[in-house]
C-alpha cells in the first residue's frame, strides 16, 4: 500500500491530491470530495485520511484532493455548485495513477454530497455515490427544521425550565424568533422533475430551488447510492423533511438502488472515532455488495 502526492491541472490552476494505492488494487476506486465549505483534503479531524487508509487496506484505491480555492490548490473558491471541472480533473488523474481501475464511486459529506449529485450523471466512469448528510438547505426548509427539531426539543429539556423559573428567559424575544421562522416556512408546491428530452451528461439547470436541482441529479443517475444520516444533525433532519414532503423524491428512493444507514447518536461530521469507524464499515460493506 502506497500514498502518493499528486499535482494536476484544472482550467489552468494547479490542484493537489493524495492517492492511496493498494498493492493489488480492485477495479472500483473511491474519490472523496471535500465538503463543509473551504476545507482541505484531510477532512475534519483527518476523517478523509483515515477513511482512505481503511478503504485502501481493503483493496479499494482512494483519492482525496483539494479543489480550487481550498487547501494547497490554486484558484478561487467558487462554491460547491461550480466544481464539476475540478471533479472531472480529479477523476482523470485518479485513473492515470491507478490504471487497474475501471470505475469510480464518488463520496461526499454535506455540500460535497450535493456537488456530486450535480456531477455524477455527466460521467460514465462514475458508477456509485456515497451521500453523507446531504445539503438541501433552503430558507423555508431550515425554518421548518428548527421549529420542529430544535424548539420542540428545547421545551422538553430541564435546563430550559430552569432558565424560565430563574427569570433568565426572555419570552418576547423567543416568540418573535419563532414567529419569524413560521413566516419563512411558506414553501412552493413539491417539485415535479421532468426527464423527457434531457440529454445524459448535460449540466443541471441553475433554475429552481436547491432540492429541485439535486432531485434532477439523482433522477439522471442510474447507479447505486449509499445514504447515511446522522441523528444529531439538523441538516440530516432537513433532508428527511424534503424527502417526506415530496412525492418525486419518494419515487426516486423507491425505484433507485438506495441503501440507507441511520446513525442515531452521530453529529453532522461523524466526529467521534466510533462514528467514523461505523460509517467506513458501512461503506466497505456496501462497496463489496455490488
Amino acid at each position: 500500500m502506497t500514498e502518493i502526492a499528486l499535482a494536476f491541472e484544472c482550467d489552468g490552476d494547479s490542484l493537489v491530491g493524495i492517492v492511496h494505492k493498494p498493492d493489488a488494487p480492485r477495479q472500483r476506486g473511491v474519490l472523496f470530495v471535500v465538503g463543509g465549505g473551504p476545507q482541505y483534503r484531510a477532512g475534519g479531524a483527518r476523517q478523509l485520511t483515515l477513511w482512505s487508509r481503511r478503504l485502501c487496506a481493503a483493496g479499494f484505491p482512494a483519492f482525496r484532493f483539494d479543489y480550487r480555492g481550498m487547501g494547497d490548490a490554486q484558484g478561487e473558491f467558487v462554491g460547491f455548485e461550480r466544481i464539476d471541472n475540478d471533479i472531472r480533473a480529479a477523476i482523470d488523474r485518479f485513473f492515470e495513477a491507478v490504471p487497474e481501475m475501471t470505475e469510480v464511486v464518488l463520496w461526499g459529506e454535506c455540500d460535497a454530497s450535493s456537488a456530486i449529485l450535480f456531477y455524477a450523471h455527466r460521467d460514465v466512469r462514475v458508477k456509485g455515490l456515497v451521500l453523507l448528510n446531504p445539503w438541501v438547505r433552503t430558507q423555508a426548509g431550515e425554518a421548518k427544521t428548527i421549529l420542529r427539531f430544535y424548539y420542540l426539543q428545547r421545551i422538553m429539556q430541564p435546563s430550559f425550565w430552569k432558565k424560565v423559573f430563574g427569570l433568565r428567559f426572555n419570552p418576547f424575544a423567543s416568540l418573535w424568533s419563532a414567529w419569524k421562522l413560521m413566516r419563512m416556512t411558506r414553501t412552493p408546491k413539491p417539485s415535479s422533475v421532468q426527464t423527457a428530452g434531457q440529454t445524459l451528461g448535460a449540466p443541471i439547470s441553475r433554475e429552481g430551488s436547491l432540492p429541485e436541482r439535486l432531485l434532477q441529479g439523482l433522477t439522471r443517475f442510474a447507479g447505486p447510492v449509499m445514504l447515511v444520516l446522522s441523528g444529531r444533525d439538523l441538516i440530516a433532519r432537513e433532508f428527511d423533511e424534503v424527502v417526506s414532503a415530496d412525492v418525486a423524491w419518494q419515487e426516486q428512493f423507491r425505484v433507485k438502488p438506495v441503501t440507507r444507514y441511520d446513525h442515531p447518536s452521530a453529529d453532522h461530521t461523524f466526529s467521534s472515532a466510533e462514528e467514523r469507524d461505523q460509517v467506513v464499515g458501512w461503506g466497505l460493506e456496501w462497496l463489496r455488495g455490488w
